[in-house]
């Protein structure tokens, strides 16, 4: 382990303990540097590791700060590095959804609200009116999803969710759907998933969630090497 690393791991005791609780504000550089017994170069090189891990943010002319630490926060950054995935990783990355999307949509059957159900409702309405506008499609399928999820009311597993839904490959995915004329088809999954939800009927918005990703995975090991998937379309 490095002196940099031990230095990283001396902050995060002090967060871990409470001693240093989110929102809370670090003591002068000088003086964290004194009480944990590193050097000032060594402090400042770990904060720098622990603000772009979002545990730590620098707030200009003010100090630095112990985030909020919620899921969103500490998560968040996820989708920069889905972003960035090329060939077969996506696929390992599209099995990752088909573990846990279907599980959740489960889960949201049984949590949903009236509201929430309306705010999935008016994007899979607006998916129905944009049957040919790859970047509608693209948009309202996102937000339909992230709906779907965000009413299990389970913030870390709508922002790992968000996270590896990658906006680039659901586009391109679309692309290739509207192309084939079969959108249709994968509208109609949307639909079914949309009314499990209003049954509360949490097995099937499971096995219409699986059926679902299963489209886009099969999109995907049909396309991956054969048209270089990973790059932006």
């Amino acid at each position: 382990m490095s002196l940099t690393d031990k230095a990283i791991d001396r902050i995060r005791d002090l967060i871990g303990s409470g001693e240093l609780p989110p929102g809370s504000k670090l003591p002068p550089e000088q003086q964290l540097a004194a009480e944990l017994g590193l050097s000032r170069n060594l402090m400042r090189e770990a904060v720098k590791a622990l603000v772009v891990a979002r545990v730590l943010e620098i707030r200009r002319g003010d100090g630095t700060y112990v985030t909020s630490l919620e899921p969103e926060v500490l998560l968040g950054g996820i989708s920069s590095a889905v972003e960035l995935l090329r060939g077969d990783t996506l696929l390992e990355l599209t099995e990752v959804r088909r573990l846990f999307e279907p599980i959740a949509t489960g889960l949201a059957a049984t949590r949903i609200s009236a509201r929430e159900l309306l705010e999935v409702e008016r994007h899979l309405d607006a998916m129905r009116a944009a049957r040919d506008d790859v970047e509608l499609l693209n948009f309202h399928d996102a937000a339909f999803h992230r709906a779907v999820v965000a009413a299990t009311g389970n913030a870390t597993l709508t922002t790992l969710l968000e996270g590896i839904s990658s906006r680039t490959i659901r586009a391109r995915v679309w692309r290739g759907l509207v192309d084939d004329h079969v959108a249709s088809r994968t509208l109609a999954e949307h639909e079914a998933i949309y009314q499990a939800l209003i049954d509360r009927d949490a097995a099937l918005a499971q096995a219409a969630a699986l059926v679902h990703v299963g489209t886009t995975e099969r999109w995907l090991r049909e396309h991956v090497g054969r048209d270089n998937l990973g790059e932006t379309p």
